[in-house]
Order: structure tokens, then sequence, then C-alpha cells
């Protein structure tokens, strides 16, 4: 009944919101919400039954509400006018910088494409859209000059990709702004005239010549002077050099075609002022032919003749070459040097020639060789020819013309030794040196004598020290149980190391006794020594204590004058030369110093 009966009412939205009171609908209140002014709302509803009225019971309830995006902004630059710097050496594909417009709705509602739709650069720089930021990314689409062009002027547009066209009364939804790039200047590397050089000279030129010039400069506004150079990687054979001024080319060596028809070079452009940066472009050279080279024989000829040739017989057909190239292609011709009655030459006019025969029949055993010079000569200016000599053979043929011998000994000598046998002889010659020297060598090694001499071998003789020696207790300087022991010594031999004048027998003496006194031992020995004629005079005795006769100045000796008793006059020492001066005046003043004490 009517105490069942709900109305709804709204406590908590107005006025963006109402609800019917019967159905309990929620409808808007205001035309042309705006979600970018408010997006969130919050309503609260309330339910009373028995129709409303007082004493009835009710309930609220809090519904949330969202408003949801429409595309009814459009793109908007914060900036009028924008502007952006980037240096002329950026290559190309760099981005300069990003433009973005704003747009007050969201998701793909919010979605700007960005496009240069007029300006002076617009072939020079390029836009892109950038999907996750929403941003124009400005690139350089050609390279930049700053001598060319310091300035660039844009006009950029950004415009919504989803339009929705109830709210097309709202657009246009798009927005444009201006863009102006300045080009900063840098220090640029030379720029040649051409991206590459070709240069064609004829191989016989003088050294020094001209051959071709390259031309660089400096794109900088300053235009620093420019210097040029070679790689000599490209040149290992230094046969060109360039001019480090003006960037001309010439031969330094003289070309040959036939050694190499091309030359790769690399030329290197520098500014004074800045040698760091360096420019480098390629350089062809083509030498071109000249006929600087004579036609020889193709190939080396072995001819031969046969003993029975008739006149005009076929014996050889020869052909020739050329380093040379002429643009005409090669032609040779051929003529011998000289009239030969036993050959000529036919020219075949396709750059052969035939040997022929002038006469019949051919003897090894008269002449065994023949030598044909033969003139080869080309068509090209300067002409060029060369002769070449045909050694030709007599042989011996068969009726059909094959080779059977070609040597005049073949028919004196008819065996010979084959090669296994001069082997054989060779390797016996070569034993039997080897034996020879071998015998001279034993035979060498047989007449040389030892030098080692037996421990056996001792020889009696007297040596003299210049020092005293340590006495009886001295057992190191000499051995004096030898002298002692007499008996122990061996006979007497002859001396092994000369060869004595005269050989004698030598004579025995008895051996002392054992007690035999080491003086009477040696005096004995002396006495031997010295009435052997045998003996060389190696063991001698040399006196010095004798001082010789007596001196006519007699004796210096201070310590006798001192002796002395009587006065002694030594004037008489200034009469034997300067050299007793200095004696006379220290005896002299020694007087003159006793008469005036």
């Amino acid at each position: 009944g009517n105490s069942a009966r709900i109305i709804y009412s709204i406590l908590q939205g107005q006025p963006y919101f109402s609800v019917e009171p019967e159905t309990g609908i929620i409808r808007t209140a205001l035309p042309n919400m705006n979600r970018e002014n408010r997006e969130q709302y919050q309503v609260v509803i309330q339910a009373k039954d028995m129709g409303g009225q007082m004493g009835g019971l009710s309930g609220t309830t809090t519904v949330n509400i969202t408003l949801t995006d429409v595309n009814d902004n459009p793109p908007r630059f914060p900036q009028s006018t924008i502007h952006l710097r980037i240096p002329e050496s950026s290559p190309v594909g760099t981005a300069i910088g990003s433009v973005k417009a704003t747009d007050a709705d969201t998701g793909k509602n919010a979605e700007v494409e960005y496009r240069i739709i007029d300006g002076d650069g617009t072939d020079m720089f390029d836009i892109v859209t950038q999907k996750d930021t929403q941003e124009g990314i400005i690139t350089v689409r050609k390279p930049l000059d700053y001598e060319t062009r310091r300035l660039y002027t844009l006009k950029v547009e950004a415009e919504n990709t989803h339009v929705d066209p109830r709210f097309y009364y709202l657009g246009p939804f798009k927005d444009t702004t201006i863009v102006k790039i300045s080009v900063e200047d840098v220090d640029e590397p030379p720029v040649f005239s051409r991206s590459s050089y070709l240069f064609e000279v004829h191989e016989d030129i003088e050294l020094g010549t001209i051959i071709g010039t390259v031309m660089a400069r400096d794109p900088d506004s300053a235009s620093s002077p420019i210097r040029f150079s070679l790689d000599r990687h490209t040149d290992l054979d230094r046969i060109f050099n360039i001019h480090s001024g003006n960037g001309s080319i010439y031969t330094s060596k003289p070309l040959d075609r036939e050694i190499s028809q091309w030359h790769n070079l690399s030329v290197i452009a520098a500014e004074i002022n800045n040698p760091k940066d360096t420019t480098r472009v390629p350089v062809y050279v083509r030498i071109l032919d000249v006929n600087d080279n004579a036609p020889q024989f193709a190939v080396f000829y072995d001819t031969f003749v046969c003993e029975n040739a008739r006149a005009g017989q076929l014996i050889q057909t020869i052909s020739a070459v050329d380093k040379d190239d002429p643009l005409g292609g090669q032609k040779f011709f051929f003529s011998l040097a000289a009239v030969n009655p036993n050959f000529t030459v036919q020219d075949n006019e396709d750059n052969t020639a035939r040997i022929l025969t002038r006469r019949n029949g051919f003897s090894r055993h008269e002449i065994s060789t023949y030598l044909l010079p033969v003139v080869i000569s080309d068509n090209d200016y300067p002409i060029q020819s060369s002769t070449g000599t045909l050694t030709i053979r007599v042989c011996a043929c068969d009726s059909r013309g094959n080779m059977q011998s070609c040597s005049a000994e073949a028919l004196l000598l008819p065996a010979g030794l084959s090669t296994g046998a001069l082997v054989a002889i060779l390797l016996c010659i070569i034993i039997l040196l080897v034996i020879v020297v071998l015998f001279a060598a034993l035979k060498r090694q047989r007449k040389k004598e030892p030098l080692i001499l037996s421990k056996e071998d001792i020889r009696d003789n007297i040596v003299s020290y210049n020092d005293e020696g340590g006495g009886e207790e001295d057992t190191q300087a000499f051995d004096i149980g030898t002298l002692r022991n007499p008996a122990a010594i061996e006979d007497k031999k002859l001396r092994r190391d000369i060869i004595p004048e005269t050989l004698f027998v030598p004579r025995r003496t008895p051996s002392a006794p054992d007690n035999t006194d080491v003086r009477d031992f040696i005096n004995q020995r002396l006495k031997e020594h010295d009435t052997d004629p045998s003996a060389p005079p190696y063991d001698s005795l040399a006196t010095y204590a004798y001082e010789g006769n007596d001196s006519i100045a007699e004796s210096l000796s201070s310590l006798e004058s001192g002796t002395t008793e009587g006065d002694q006059n030594y004037d008489y020492l200034r009469e034997w030369g300067p050299r007793f001066n200095k004696l006379a005046e220290m005896y002299g003043g020694g007087e003159s110093d006793k008469d005036n004490s």
C-alpha cells in the first residue's frame, strides 16, 4: 500500500545532478559539464517510504560519478615562437630540438600530429612525432653551411588525430608556432672542388711535368690558406709529388705504362692555421701508351732443317709480341737483316712469318748450325724494331721429315757413356781423393814428436835464485833429497830439446856413496860438465863479485874519506865535466866551511 511507496530525493550533488522521485534515475542538471574543470563527483541519494510523507522511514546511499573525456579541446602551443641552435657540422639526422603542444584532453583525444607547413627551411629539416611523449622532434634533413645561411624559419603545426564531429563547432583542433633555427659557425675542414679527380698523361713525359691540379677551399668565413700533400701510402715509389701551395701534381720519376697503367693517389688538404682539420680526395692517374718498346719473338724457337730439304720448304713459323698497346692494335712486319743464300722470310701479314729454305740439301758435316737474323718492326709512331736471331740446326731426317739426329759427332761416336757410368766414375775419383788426404794427414801426424818429457828425465842443473831461501828448514824451494841420494838418478841422458852439433858417447861416473857431502857432490858434477865437450852451455855459474881493475879516480866513498886523516883536495872534480859539479860543490864547500871556522 501507501507505506511501501518509495520516493527518491538528492541530498548532495546539486546543482550538477538531479534524481527522478519515482524511478530514482540520476540525471545531469547543468548542460556542457567540463571534465577538465572537475572530473569526480559524489552524489547522496535518499529513499523514503510512505510516499515521502512525514513519519516514513528513509535510507541514503552515496553515488560516485566520473565524467569521461571527449575531444572538445584543441592542442595549444605554450609559445608562439621557439628558438633553436645547431652547429653547421651536425650530420644529417641529428636532432636539433623538440616542440610540444598541450591538450587538456586525455588518452587518444590528446594525441597530436606535428608537421612543418611553411617556412624557408622546409627542405632542410624534418619533424617526427614521438608517440610516448607527444613531442615533435626536429632533425637535420640536409647538410648545413654557416657561410651559406645562418638562420632558418619554420612554421610547425600540431593537430589532433581523433576529432569528434559533434565538437567541430569548437574547432579548429590544431595550432601553429614559429620555430627559428640558428646555424652556428664551426671550423670546418677544406672542401675540394670535386669528389674525385681523373688525370691522363703519356708515359714519355719529362720529369717535373704537371699532370693536373686539385683545388680546395676553406668553407669558413675566415678563409684560411690551404696546404696540399700526398698520402705516401698511396705512392710508395714516390713517382709523383704535389705543390703544397697550389695543388699541382707533377712527376718525380719516369713513368712506364708497361709496369703500371693506373696510379691511385690520395691528396690531403689541410688548413695552415689548423692542420688537424684535413680532407682527402682520390686522384686517379691513367698512363697513356707510347710506342717505346720494340717487338720480339713470342717464344724461343728450336729450329732445324733436314739435310735432304728442298728449296722453298717450310722449316719454321714465327710470331712476335709487343709490350705496347696501340689504339689500332698490333701490326708486325718481318724481314731479313741481310740477304741470306740459304733461308728466306715470308711475311704472312697476320703478325706471323714463315722461314723457307732457298736451296736443296744441307750437310751437317760442313756446317751444323746456321744463324738467321730476323728484323721485326711495328707500324706505330715512332716505329720500333728489333733483330731476333734464329738458330737453325742441320739434322738427319727420315723420308717423312722427322728429325733423327742433329749432332755431327753422332756419326763418329755412335756409342757413348751413359749418365750412370759418368756418375760412377765421378764417385771413384772423389773416394780416391779422400784416401790420399787421409794418408797425408796420418803421415804428417807421425812426424811430430811429443814435447812432453818422461817423469824420469831428470837433468842435473844448477838453478840460481835471487833470494836466499829458507835454509835447511825450507823444503819447498828445492828437493834436497835428490842431492843426498845420487843413486836414485838414472844414467845420464842426452837433452831432447836441442840437437847437439856432435854426438859424443856419455861417460859414466861412479855414484857417490850415500854419505857423500853435498858440496863434494856438486863440485864433482861441475867438474864433469866442465870437461864434457858435448854438454851445451846451459848450466854455468856466473860470478858477479869481481869489481874489475882499479879506477883512475880511486874510490869516491864518503866513508873512506871521513876516515882519512889527511886533507884531500877535490878541485879536480870540476875538471871532469858538469856531471861532477854537484860533488865538487859538496866536498869543496865543506873545505871552505872548515877554513872559515
